[in-house]
């Protein structure tokens, strides 16, 4: 199996968004221009990242859609459909037990865990808690390699050694700690405050430029106004 580079597969599901709702509306083909239009990613670089895929289109015509489709799902694994614990029940957690779209793009969340005892033998939209002393026996017995991780900060790095201890693999973290484990474990770090940051300074930097440029127009209008005078 090829090697993929993080940024192509951060590319590839937007892609993929587009791909959907064009064969919806039934359209066949579609070619790299276009969904480097779409998505604002260089024509080049579109061409680069389906090629990983495996999928080869044709020449003034593009690509069938529903063949790169299928091409992308299965570069993503997401034809697979993989089992994972979620640790960590609170909101952010819930909600995630929810969210069906995990599970078309391959990810089934088979049982939820959390230290809080009076949430053990509940069901989260068909997801049943469990406490954390079963992990490890339940993690062994099932199977399971994936692990999301949705605890309080100060939880995190304990409850990632459970899991890795218990034969996780792969954790998907949702919180701000950054883990401390064995390089071989696979972490994917979902940094909210990462991502609301570079929203503020974006949204200061806009506001700041456009409040600028505002300033610049009113002084023109008032030179102007003082010239006519």
């Amino acid at each position: 199996m090829i090697s993929i580079p993080v940024l192509t597969l951060k590319r590839l599901p937007q892609y993929l968004e587009l791909l959907y709702g064009f064969e919806q509306e039934g359209q066949d083909t579609i070619s790299a221009t276009r969904l480097a239009e779409l998505t604002g990613v260089h024509m080049t670089q579109v061409r680069k990242d389906i090629s990983l895929t495996g999928v080869v289109g044709t020449p003034k015509v593009g690509h069938k859609i529903k063949d790169l489709i299928e091409s992308i799902e299965s570069c993503l694994n997401w034809k697979d459909l993989s089992s994972a614990f979620l640790v960590g029940v609170g909101r952010l957690g819930s909600s995630l037990l929810g969210y069906s779209e995990l599970k078309r793009k391959g990810l089934n969340i088979v049982a939820g865990f959390d230290s809080d005892p009076s949430l053990a033998g509940t069901l989260v939209d068909g997801v049943i808690v469990h406490s954390m002393d079963k992990f490890a026996n339940l993690c062994q017995r099932m199977k399971v390699h994936i692990g999301i991780l949705t605890v309080p900060a100060d939880q995190a790095q304990s409850t990632a050694e459970l899991m890795v201890a218990s034969g996780i693999l792969a954790i998907w973290n949702f919180t701000p700690t950054l883990l401390q484990v064995d390089e071989n474990i696979i972490v994917e770090d979902v940094d909210m405050s990462a991502s609301l940051a570079v929203l503020s300074r974006r949204l200061s930097e806009k506001y700041d430029h456009d409040s600028k440029q505002i300033s610049k127009i009113d002084n023109y209008k008032n030179k102007t106004d003082q010239e006519k005078q």
